[in-house]
């Protein structure tokens, strides 16, 4: 066993002078695979239940309570334990490929992995030795992630080989401080919980309260002044207010992971980024595939791809009215989507939309309000969404002190494999 020549001052501490040993996951835990033959998966019944990749993805502690189920052709797989601890075995970023998450729960028998997972079993000679729930928060481990991304694999999708994977290699503190360390990172993970929940709910509030008055202040009567007849307003389409263009695809080889225009394609989250705009800034813009129906605006140039219609205005028209707007009838829009194996809107079920257009100076004057609520609400660095990601840093750096142990070569040699 190799003894651990450097720590950090929160480990000193912990340890006490103690020594750190070190294993490769072969070493010390059997592989677990997802199940086989499966067929109905997500069924109202089935002859078995599963555990599936949201369920490990999300949760740094497995949900046994809702799993979904699925028919297997046999039954005579390997069933899942407490202990257990699963991985993500692919995903369409390196960053999301063996994410982990731990069964603390006794668990029912005939609860299988989701054929998308992995997993490994701690062997029963190390169970004395090693606590399942420190290993999964030591995975989670800024350490542990910057040797498993050396490990991944792939250009469009990407994976992490498994024979790799097993020989990674994980520090084994005396038992009694992993239990201090997962008592500490426990009532860390609760209270950050907690917190984020009074604080979503906080957020949730002021998203319903900015809600009502975005479309109390976009109603016919209100733009209207009141009146049942056209007093302020004009009734148009969109397609009479706008020129409705289409964005023009890009092959994933012209995208980098920086740079100067954000590429939007069928998702708000930028698929890349791009050395060109095609879309000047102070624009709105509808998804058509993917989280079609969904309405964004961006301030600044970008690129829109072929999932993307925007909307370049018409002369005394405010672009970022026709956003508010679009946003009051996002449940109607949502509803014209048609469903498939990739969602999509068409052009046509949106082109005829009426909007009430008031003067300019009106205009201007209702985006300035709902600005200022957005801003509240939506900005990453103002408002509660940045109380939010302050108290995660918090958190995160907490449990980064704990768990940095300093090994890195064996690593280093096993994720080149």
């Amino acid at each position: 066993m190799n003894k651990e020549q450097h720590t950090f001052p929160y480990i000193q501490r912990l340890l006490n002078g103690a020594e750190v040993e070190w294993k490769t996951l072969g070493e010390i835990s059997t592989q677990i695979s997802g199940m086989t033959g499966v067929s109905n998966k997500w069924a109202n019944n089935g002859n078995c239940r599963f555990i599936d990749y949201l369920n490990a993805y999300k949760h740094i502690k497995i949900d046994i309570h809702h799993l979904p189920f699925a028919t297997v052709k046999k039954l005579n797989q390997t069933e899942l334990r407490q202990g257990d601890i699963l991985f993500t075995s692919a995903s369409e970023t390196p960053d999301e490929c063996a994410i982990s998450s731990v069964i603390e729960d006794k668990i029912s028998n005939g609860i299988f992995l989701d054929d998308h997972l992995f997993g490994i079993r701690i062997n029963e000679e190390y169970k004395h030795i090693i606590d399942s729930t420190f290993l999964n928060y030591y995975f989670h481990s800024p350490d542990f992630r910057k040797i498993v991304n050396k490990a991944v694999r792939g250009v469009t999708r990407f994976y992490i080989s498994k024979v790799a994977f097993m020989r990674l290699s994980i520090p084994i503190p005396p038992l009694t401080v992993q239990n201090r360390i997962v008592d500490i990172l426990d009532k860390f993970t609760k209270l950050e919980a907690e917190l984020e929940m009074e604080l979503e709910a906080e957020l949730d509030c002021r998203k319903r309260q900015y809600e009502y008055y975005r479309n109390q202040l976009l109603s016919f009567e209100m733009l209207n002044g009141g009146g049942k007849t056209l007093n302020n307003i004009t009734i148009k389409t969109l397609e009479e207010i706008t020129e409705i263009k289409r964005g023009r695809r890009l092959v994933r080889s012209e995208l980098n992971k920086k740079g100067c225009y954000a590429v939007f394609q069928n998702s708000m989250t930028p698929l890349g980024f791009y050395n060109k705009s095609n879309v000047c800034g102070d624009t709105t813009f509808i998804i058509s595939a993917g989280a079609a129906g969904e309405i964004g605006y961006s301030s600044i140039d970008f690129w829109a791809a072929d999932d993307i219609y925007y909307f370049i205005p018409s002369t005394n028209i405010c672009s970022k009215y026709i956003y508010y707007f679009l946003m009051t009838k996002q449940s109607v829009i949502k509803g014209q989507v048609r469903r498939a194996s990739v969602p999509r809107l068409a052009k046509n079920a949106f082109i005829k939309m009426q909007i009430p257009v008031p003067s300019l100076t009106e205009q201007q004057r209702i985006v300035s309000i709902l600005d200022k609520f957005d801003t509240l609400i939506n900005s990453i660095s103002e408002g509660l969404p940045k109380e939010i990601e302050l108290r995660r840093k918090q958190y995160e750096f907490y449990r980064n002190a704990l768990l940095s142990f300093n090994h890195t070569s064996k690593n280093e040699s096993a994720s080149a494999v």
